[in-house]
């Protein structure tokens, strides 16, 4: 059974392990997905090495009006994937602990992300990725992992993180992990409990129309970005964006590696998925 702890002092006071640790940071809400990142880092750190779940609702990475009251909340089902999983320590702090008072010097520092957080997801959210970026350096820092394991389906979070982390030169591996996915090809994810049946099959149609600008990819940018809306404009489907850019979220490249994201609302919940293609390949 995985050790529950809510406080610092209590990760702290915990005994030395004789292998290497692994963290994976979530919010809640486990599925699938997290148990896959559960499982790889167990065998990151093997038999003998500790495998950390944070399971914490960071509220200073929602903006006004988003689903922060709302967000999807079961600890003891939380921590009975975790078990099931063979992980050691669920940390689950309390939003006091995590943060200082607001009366506190403290209280109001942050880590800003840059230019990279001001554009995609930081365009549409405001102030996520500072809220993001400084809860992980913070549970980073508590859990003192070897290596954090991040999910690929929040590829812009991925990318700032391990900006952050060689930005201010954490010991830390960050481990990007293949976006798990239903049978159907969504991208899992705790948001997708929102959806009532209708709306959970129309967004069968995102990885859809992202298979289509994968096979549009030798022809460019352009014919990506022209493929995917097509397909979602016949489910009638607005896409917030539809962009092609390099590995590391610069401008696309004319030829080879490059990352397709979107972002789709559909009744009122915002689903985010992204791929790998190669540009002006046959693949």
């Amino acid at each position: 059974m995985a050790k529950v702890l809510t406080t610092r002092a209590e990760l702290i006071a915990l005994p030395a392990v004789q292998g290497r640790t692994a963290v994976v940071m979530t919010m809640g809400a486990l599925h699938d997905g997290h148990a896959h990142l559960m499982d790889v880092a167990r065998d990151q750190v093997g038999p003998d090495g500790r495998v950390i779940v944070t399971d914490f609702v960071n509220p200073r990475q929602f903006g006004a009006g988003e689903d922060f009251e709302r967000y999807p909340r079961d600890l003891s089902a939380d921590v009975e994937i975790c078990s099931a999983h063979d992980v050691d320590v669920v940390y689950a702090p309390s939003v006091d602990e995590v943060y200082p008072a607001q009366s506190d010097p403290a209280a109001n520092i942050s880590i800003d992300p840059g230019p990279l957080g001001k554009i995609l997801e930081g365009a549409v959210r405001p102030g996520h990725f500072a809220g993001m970026l400084t809860v992980v350096a913070k549970l980073m820092h508590v859990t003192s992992p070897d290596t954090a394991l991040f999910g690929e389906k929040d590829y812009q979070q991925l990318v700032l993180i391990r900006a952050m982390v060689r930005a201010l030169d954490l010991r830390v591996q960050v481990l990007g992990v293949p976006t798990v996915r239903e049978a159907d090809g969504l991208a899992m994810s705790s948001r997708n409990r929102y959806l009532d049946p209708e709306a959970r099959q129309l967004a069968a149609v995102i990885p859809q129309a992202l298979h289509q600008g994968k096979v549009a990819a030798r022809g460019g940018e352009q014919a990506v970005i022209s493929a995917v809306q097509s397909v979602l404009v016949a489910a009638d489907l607005t896409a917030d964006y539809v962009v092609v850019t390099d590995p590391d979220l610069g401008p696309a490249p004319t030829n080879g590696a490059a990352r397709l994201l979107v972002a789709v609302p559909i009744a009122g919940t915002r689903l985010l998925d992204n791929i790998s293609i190669e540009l002006g390949s046959a693949r």
